[in-house]
């Protein structure tokens, strides 16, 4: 099938759309996070200054890679837009210049990174034996930096198009191969010399690296959306400042996130190891919950700018509340599901500590019940989002995680001198933020956002594909 005949999302029913790209995104989050879970599996056998330094390294990586996703995310919008609109050579034009700014801001953070990686390491206060064990492993890491974002943004670009599908096949055959790898590149095998803690690192860039030329391949052959050819990768500066205004207010918004979560455990260190053992265990549920939240953002997003740009307003409408409906009923459900579960979850993670038990429960009942809150803000992000509208979502998230600190440190300290306080910062910043959420989404100035109706670029793709028929 070939660029111009790929997915219509503009057309149809409406929720088999939103089912059929939010699934494939949440069976692709899911093996993403197969990662971090392979290299712990595997780096675990080393020991625990092994495992201290990747879980020291994780947070950096995230943080860079975050930050750095926006362009993806950017593309993908404009992806998107142009997709609606049928522009099939200006698809394939946004995401060659896109990749170029993958290549070229990550080896940026890749050899400043590999620079700095004893100095950032040293800053976290890492001990002497954790200390080699985790430059070694964050200098590999950076060193394939330039991969794993490469194929983020291939991720972006394919689902802006609407296939959510193919990314879903690469992941899976690389994650498999990873946990192949891992032991081989740690332990050593024959000629492969044992690399130790680092060895998971270099496991993790040789697949990202295939996924990478898998991703370039499919979009060289131009039979899933985009076709990328060797004309489309010549930068065009005017365009790249298009997708990188509209790129920093979402990288602001995914690198605060990160710092919202380093703050907040600084937060909970204060009531001791029990407390902070049962929050670190409702943050991995969170993260459970997020990736449906998110998956649904993202293909509401998709959604939304495709039919923006199809000029089908009151389609990406309809679209928004249906997925927000959705959204809300499905997280609620998982909510009400881990209220009454509480402590048989706990007790699966830490199943000999009872008080840790007894306060983990306790942290999942005060936050499950708002997930459906959670559900609402994260689909309007995703229409926020897909109508160019990114600086709005930054506004809304920053402003989330302020509340959810602020009113973690009054309650927690002033006014209820309890845990609690934290526990319900939670719930109450969720609320804050579907309330914002819902509030600018009826207002309705979402919909006059104008992203691809510029006649700077219009005129230079044009000329751009009269050259190309000349050749």
């Amino acid at each position: 099938m070939k660029s111009s005949q790929a997915n219509n999302l503009t057309e149809g029913s409406i929720i088999k759309s939103i089912i059929f790209l939010t699934i494939p995104i949440i069976i692709g989050n899911l093996l993403q996070s197969m990662y971090q879970i392979t290299d712990a599996f595997w780096v675990g056998r080393l020991g625990a200054d092994a495992v201290a330094a990747v879980s020291l390294s994780f947070p950096i990586l995230f943080f860079i890679i975050a930050f750095t996703g926006g362009i993806g995310l950017a593309g993908g919008v404009f992806v998107s837009q142009y997709k609606g609109a049928k522009e099939h050579e200006k698809v394939d034009y946004v995401a060659g210049q896109t990749m170029i700014m993958a290549v070229f801001f990550s080896i940026i953070f890749s050899i400043i990174g590999y620079i700095f990686t004893p100095q950032i390491i040293g800053f976290f206060g890492a001990s002497p034996s954790v200390f080699s064990n985790a430059v070694s492993y964050l200098k590999i890491s950076f060193l394939g930096i330039v991969f794993v974002f490469g194929f983020a943004v291939y991720q972006s670009l394919a689902r802006g198009v609407g296939d959510a599908k193919t990314p879903v096949y690469i992941v899976l055959g690389t994650v498999i191969l990873n946990f192949l790898l891992d032991p081989l590149f740690i332990f050593g095998w024959k000629f492969i010399p044992a690399i130790g803690v680092g060895g998971a690192a270099m496991a993790t860039l040789f697949t990202q690296m295939i996924a990478l030329v898998v991703g370039l391949g499919v979009m060289g052959r131009g039979k899933k959306g985009i076709h990328l050819k060797l004309r489309h990768l010549k930068p065009d500066f005017k365009l790249m400042k298009k997708v990188v205004l509209l790129g920093i207010p979402i990288s602001l918004e995914q690198s605060s996130r990160s710092i919202g979560m380093i703050l907040m455990t600084g937060i909970v260190a204060g009531f001791g190891t029990i407390v902070l053992a049962s929050y670190g265990i409702g943050g991995q549920m969170i993260m459970l919950v997020v990736i449906p939240a998110l998956s649904l953002s993202i293909a509401n997003s998709t959604l939304v700018g495709q039919n923006i740009g199809a000029g089908k307003i009151e389609r990406a409408e309809k679209i928004s509340k249906i997925s927000t409906l959705i959204g809300f009923i499905v997280l609620t459900l998982i909510g009400v599901l881990m209220f009454i579960f509480a402590k048989q979850i706990i007790g699966f993670f830490i199943p000999e500590d009872i008080n840790v038990i007894n306060e983990g429960s306790r942290y999942i009942r005060v936050m499950a019940l708002a997930f459906g809150f959670m559900g609402i803000q994260m689909s309007l992000l995703g229409t926020l989002r897909g109508s160019g509208n990114a600086g709005t979502t930054m506004k809304i998230t920053m402003t989330v995680i302020i509340v959810q600190i602020l009113s973690a440190i009054i309650l927690a300290k002033y006014i209820l001198h309890d845990e609690l306080g934290v526990y319900l910062s939670m719930p109450i910043s969720s609320v804050v933020g579907a309330s914002l959420a819902l509030i600018i989404f009826y207002r309705g100035k979402w919909k006059d956002k104008k992203l691809i109706e510029s006649p700077e670029v219009k005129e230079r793709i044009k000329e751009e594909c009269e050259i190309a028929e000349v050749e």
